[in-house]
């Protein structure tokens, strides 16, 4: 019950993000799992034996995630950052939330119909929880970097935050 409190945490913490080393001084990798696992499902698509579903199969999914999750922090650390490896995953995997969230709203949106109308309110919904995901990792990620390296640290985030929202975007259900 202790651990599903701490991970309880760690989701308001990126809900509303701030300065805080509370997510960073108590990593887990429980809440990024479940929240890799939740997305790769509702990527998923339809059966899967069929070659011509809409949507990537569950192994591309987690692996774009951890391997980028992994690349991120890699960098983070060859550019002088302070903070510790399973720190950096942590909060990565943690910030995937609000696209986890955008997936299911799209996946209800698409059962309500498809059209212009539907992409167009999946679009917003993405962009802004992509740029949510983005401002709550770089909040946590950014202090721990030299001043004059912050955007080299910024933008592979930004990538990888963008990468998983064009896959919840382009996501069409079989």
């Amino acid at each position: 019950m202790r651990d599903l409190k701490a991970v309880g945490k760690k989701f308001v913490h990126v809900m509303y993000p701030r300065k805080s080393s509370a997510l960073l001084r108590d990593w887990d990798l429980w809440g990024p799992l479940v929240l890799c696992v939740a997305l790769a499902l509702m990527l998923q698509g339809g059966s899967a034996d069929s070659k011509d579903d809409g949507g990537p199969q569950f192994a591309e999914v987690f692996v774009i995630i951890w391997f980028g999750a992994v690349v991120i922090t890699l960098n983070s650390k060859l550019l002088g950052g302070t903070i510790s490896f399973f720190q950096s995953l942590c909060v990565l995997g943690y910030c995937v939330m609000p696209l986890t969230v955008a997936m299911l709203v799209c996946r209800l949106v698409l059962l309500a119909g498809g059209g212009t109308v539907s992409f167009i309110v999946r679009l917003i919904v993405v962009g802004a929880m992509f740029a949510w995901s983005t401002l709550a990792s770089t909040a946590f990620l950014a202090d721990s970097q030299p001043p004059n390296r912050k955007a080299l640290v910024v933008y592979p985030i930004f990538l990888f935050y963008f990468v998983i929202s064009w896959m919840i975007l382009t996501f069409t259900p079989q």
